[in-house]
């Protein structure tokens, strides 16, 4: 029998369609892709180092790749659920109105991004092959049977990881001159770590806030997203502490005398995180009021990560630089 989300998705009057498929495509999203390697190359210009910028493009377009594999996944993953059966006419599923063409888009993406990150991986480690899968193993277990970690409430600590530190060591590795012959490439946690938990943790708010509007559906399809477990109001109350602590993880390089001042510019952000902030604390029992919430913090880890790149970069210009740590 025909899923009714489905039919009533693929005959909307082309207006509403239009408006579907733009939510169903999620471009602002691609922008927590793009970040890690943005970040590693306002830090390389910090400290002065060379940008290799065709292994840059080539990193954001191979990231774009992967993400829409991962979020063509997961569109598959919750109809074999029935997670999105109610609320969610946006599904790429659901315009469709069957699997089969989302299915083969995303083998294509996950086949081309990682065949790209393969070719710089040949011009510069084969750590960035390595760290790539290893997120790219952590999006399926988030969302992919058997696993499905995100329905045990996992899917904010998996994001973290995957687009912080091992994301940003693999954007770091690419951007960096090959290594000399009899060399080999250092794994640089100490930096990767430095310079992605913030974002990264600004990153996991956006999976954070994209529950709240859902807590009902969810918890009927026995997806214990952290909001399910905590309830709306208590989950409201930690949204000081994301913002709050991905200022915080970037400031205190800073306040150490690691990163040059202008990498304050992270505070860029802040405006959209306080709307957020205010917005679910005043109406994080409306779902119809909160829907965009995801949108709100998706603007305050551009803006931040922007900010911090862009702060990043252009330090030398004001006659400060980075420490280089390993």
């Amino acid at each position: 029998m025909p899923d009714p989300q489905a039919v009533a998705s693929r005959y909307s009057p082309s207006p509403d369609r239009r408006r579907l498929w733009k939510a169903a495509i999620k471009w602002p999203m691609y922008s927590v892709a793009v970040m890690p390697v943005l970040l590693a190359a306002g830090w390389r210009l910090s400290a002065a180092q060379p940008v290799r910028w065709g292994q840059c493009a080539g990193f954001l377009m191979a990231a774009v790749l992967l993400l829409l594999w991962e979020n063509l996944s997961n569109d598959l993953f919750d109809a074999d659920t029935g997670v999105d059966a109610v609320g969610k006419p946006h599904s790429v599923v659901a315009l469709l109105g069957r699997k089969r063409p989302v299915r083969q888009l995303a083998w294509l993406a996950l086949l081309l991004g990682l065949l790209l990150m393969l070719l710089l991986a040949l011009r510069s480690t084969p750590w960035v092959l390595l760290l790539v899968a290893i997120s790219c193993v952590i999006g399926y277990v988030y969302q992919g049977p058997p696993f499905r970690f995100s329905y045990l409430g996992l899917g904010e600590p998996l994001c973290w990881l995957a687009f912080g530190p091992f994301a940003t060591a693999a954007a770091l590795l690419v951007l960096a001159p090959v290594p000399a012959a009899g060399e080999t490439a250092v794994l640089p946690w100490g930096t990767a770590l430095t310079l992605g938990s913030g974002p990264a943790l600004a990153t996991a708010l956006v999976l954070f806030c994209s529950h709240f509007h859902q807590v009902e559906e969810d918890a009927a399809h026995g997806k214990r997203s952290p909001v399910v477990r905590l309830g709306t109001a208590r989950a409201a109350a930690l949204i000081p502490w994301f913002v709050g602590g991905t200022l915080a993880l970037e400031w205190i390089p800073v306040l150490q005398g690691h990163w040059p001042p202008s990498a304050l510019a992270g505070v860029l952000g802040l405006p959209a995180g306080v709307a957020l902030i205010r917005l679910l604390r005043h109406h994080h029992h409306q779902p119809e009021r909160i829907q965009q919430s995801k949108f709100l913090a998706l603007r305050f880890q551009a803006l931040n990560g922007l900010g911090l790149s862009a702060g990043l970069a252009l330090a030398p210009l004001l006659g400060w630089s980075v420490k280089m740590a390993g």
